[in-house]
């Protein structure tokens, strides 16, 4: 069986294809999800094997190509440890199923096995679904063998698949619905219906094309996430789908399928246990790093102001004076931006301009640009007027920005550059406007602008905790806003926030 093998890392690439092709599989590998694609479409490999951190094309974007050439392949993804929001983004898009690096062999096999078993039952399951209609038609003895190959099929299908009569009785109950429910065949043949089993929703939607006047042909609906009822009361979630069945026009019943999403489910929550483990432990990790560096400044300028007072030498001592004051504004920094992360508030809002919170903010960090050979340019639109929202916490989150595009510039490598930090207000529309700080200092490459907002994650070193970005978003979530980066190494960054003129929550 073929099977193509995408992934960025050469020595990945020959590692896990020996080993496919020592488990029998025809490996064609490829370097990057363009050159994987283009391989795709000449070879049409029925499995496809991708990682999802690669240049360029991500593996998420590889498997959404795939899945419009050919909702049939089976796609499985390679995430990082720990990866949870991806590795559920996959399951969403229908990834078969999907491994961790680095990728242990027995995973990789069970992985490989279920997906060729799916494209197995799939084949058969479209070879008996094209061909029911005209089986119906033929002779008894044709009869005879076609209910012998749908018993064997059904019956051996990994997923529930549940079929009634036009009143909705059950007659198909195979082995994978008997997994779901925790009922026996024998419980549930001709002695119940469809509204003991399916949701009251999606009973009521078949029942009423079971019962339809019109004798129109319905499409398969399309798979929902759902909860049926196990025998025991217990709610189980699976992917449902179903339709009503026609024969010359007229209804002769329903089929359903059931995917049982206990294993899926069970894996998300021990995802989500890990991830949040890992952010208790990036969490502490990062405050404590921070406040060790403060603690060695601070111990710097006490250091400091002994030696100069030991030598009555008081320039030295207001060296060390403004390090001891520096430090304990970072440690009130520090305190300030915890509290504002951790605490759950509505924004307190009052009628103010925008435009008057960006010129403050301009004022006051003017004097550091200039120091540091930064200009501000202001560029401010005035049919914005007075909005409703809480002008300390987007004054802060203004003042985090600016200060941010500065220190951009100042580790910009680029000496001989002017450097420029615009600020920009602007009516998008009626409803919204635009806060936008931007500079052309160092800038971010992708994998760095894909953390500032999603951890503890600092491009300044010892001097950043990175708790300020994260307070800016969270602030700007309060706001019912929205706040974006888009960066390039060398050519700077533009951050924008887009906020409502009238907020979409208000306890004033």
């Amino acid at each position: 069986m073929k099977l193509l093998l995408i992934d960025d890392e050469e020595p990945a690439r020959k590692i896990v294809g020996m080993s496919l092709r020592a488990d029998g599989y025809e490996v064609l590998t490829a370097e990057d999800g363009k050159s994987g694609l283009e391989i795709f479409k000449k070879e049409s490999p029925p499995i496809v094997l991708t990682d999802v951190k690669m240049p360029g094309m991500d593996g998420i974007e590889v498997l959404k190509r795939i899945k419009e050439i050919s909702p049939e392949t089976e796609v499985i993804v390679v995430t990082g440890h720990g990866d949870m929001d991806v590795a559920i983004q996959s399951l969403q898009l229908e990834a078969s199923d999907f491994v961790t690096k680095p990728i242990v062999d027995e995973a990789l096999t069970v992985a490989l096995k279920r997906a060729k078993e799916r494209l197995h039952l799939r084949k058969m399951l479209k070879e008996y679904t094209d061909n029911l209609e005209d089986k119906v038609k033929q002779a008894t003895e044709e009869i005879r063998q076609r209910y012998e190959f749908e018993d064997n099929l059904i019956q051996r299908s990994l997923d529930g698949i549940i079929g009634t009569d036009k009143q909705g009785k059950i007659m198909i109950f195979n082995r994978g619905d008997e997994r779901i429910f925790g009922y026996s065949k024998d419980e549930v043949i001709g002695k119940i219906d469809i509204k003991s089993l399916y949701p009251p929703e999606t009973a009521e939607e078949i029942m009423q094309g079971l019962h339809g006047k019109e004798p129109e042909r319905q499409e398969m609906h399309v798979w929902r996430e759902t909860f049926v009822l196990g025998k025991d009361g217990t709610k189980i979630p699976v992917k449902f789908s179903g339709t009503v069945l026609y024969q010359d026009g007229e209804v002769i019943g329903s089929v359903g399928f059931l995917h049982d999403l206990r294993e899926i489910k069970q894996l998300q929550q021990e995802l989500i246990k890990s991830e949040r483990l890992a952010a208790t432990g990036e969490t502490v990790a990062g405050l404590a790093h921070g406040i060790k560096n403060i603690l060695g400044g601070l111990k710097g300028g006490v250091y400091i102001v002994d030696s100069a007072l030991k030598k009555e030498d008081m320039h030295r001592l207001r060296t060390g004076w403004d390090m001891v004051q520096r430090n304990i504004d970072r440690i009130a920094g520090l305190a300030m931006d915890l509290l504002n992360y951790s605490k759950e508030r509505e924004p307190e809002y009052e009628k103010c301009s925008p435009n008057a919170i960006a010129e403050e903010v301009c004022k006051l960090m003017d004097l550091k640009a200039k120091e540091s050979g930064v200009e501000i340019v202001r560029d401010i639109d005035p049919t914005i007027g007075d909005v409703s929202l809480d002008p300390k916490g987007i004054h802060r989150c203004l003042l985090n920005l600016v200060s941010n595009a500065i220190d951009a510039a100042i580790f910009d490598e680029d000496e001989g550059k002017e450097h420029l930090v615009r600020v920009i207000t602007r009516r998008e529309s009626d409803e919204a406007f635009l806060l936008q700080v931007s500079d052309n200092g160092s800038g971010m490459n992708e994998t760095v602008r894909k953390q500032i907002f999603s951890s503890l994650f600092s491009t300044k070193g010892s001097r950043g905790t990175g708790l300020g970005l994260l307070v800016t978003q969270k602030t700007v979530n309060e706001h019912s806003g929205t706040i974006k980066v888009d960066s390039e190494p060398g050519k700077g960054s533009t951050f924008v926030i887009r906020l409502p003129f009238e907020p979409h929550s208000h306890k004033g």
